[in-house]
């Protein structure tokens, strides 16, 4: 049985105390469950990344991983307002949210910004998820497939990867973000596989086998969760605002389990 990716992406919600209360909500309602099925990486603000990390330090029977919503493509300088990877790292980050929609919509982010955001994490240990999706209206002229391939050949153009790095691709449909509205299983199950026909368009098979995950994001929830990893080459979901409901959050992931 495959290992699960859980990814909760917290967005700009959450002030520290809260997010440190929800994760004691989601240890107690997980429980005992076999961590060896799922890996669950939290992605709360910047803010709070700190008071998380010393909270899993003392306590953290799931394995919880700790995962920034964004990075900057340089280690340091005059970037007002921005993060390192090496800040990620000394904070206990495993995984960062690279190429977000909602950034590449709100914030001008380019195909290019993603890919030097991709290199440059890719000097640290840190785990890129690169989220790649069309809008509505370049789903309604039939290019999908176009987009998502591109996004993908974009973000990882001139990447090496090397002893047991990994690689996240989250397919991530604009158009259904936040909507409560997911693609069916099996559309997404296809974006999967365009996804998996870039990589091997830039990587030989073993290496995309070894190095990479593909997982879902776009209103999934407990209803759905089954079908969508049910599909072959989906090895887990990106989960927005469900994963800010304990009760909701914690029934996907025994849905899995």
């Amino acid at each position: 049985m495959k290992k699960t990716i859980f990814v909760a992406n917290w967005k700009m919600n959450l002030t520290v105390s809260e997010a440190v209360n929800l994760v004691v909500r989601l240890k107690e309602g997980l429980g005992e469950i076999d961590s060896g099925k799922v890996e669950v990486v939290l992605c709360p603000s910047f803010t709070s990344l700190f008071s998380l990390h010393d909270l899993l330090q003392k306590d953290n029977p799931l394995n919880f991983r700790l995962g920034a919503q964004d990075v900057w493509r340089e280690e340091k300088g005059a970037f007002t307002g921005e993060i390192s990877p090496k800040m990620l790292e000394e904070v206990g980050c495993s995984y960062v949210i690279i190429g977000h929609s909602e950034r590449r919509a709100n914030l001008g982010e380019t195909d290019e910004m993603v890919n030097q955001k991709v290199k440059a994490v890719s000097k640290h240990d840190l785990i890129p998820i690169i989220c790649v999706g069309e809008t509505f209206e370049e789903r309604q002229k039939g290019l999908r497939d176009v987009i998502v391939s591109r996004q993908t050949g974009k973000a990882l153009h001139g990447v090496e990867l090397f002893g047991n790095k990994k690689i996240i691709i989250a397919y991530e449909p604009v158009w259904v973000i936040g909507t409560g509205q997911a693609v069916l299983p099996e559309d997404a199950g296809h974006s999967h596989r365009i996804i998996r026909e870039a990589l091997l368009e830039i990587f030989p098979v073993d290496v995309v086998e070894k190095h990479f995950k593909i997982i879902y994001g776009g209103s999934v929830d407990s209803k759905n969760i089954e079908d969508f990893i049910g599909q072959e080459m989906i090895d887990g979901v990106l989960v927005g605002g469900a994963s800010l409901k304990v009760e909701e959050f914690v029934k996907m992931i025994k849905e899995i389990v």
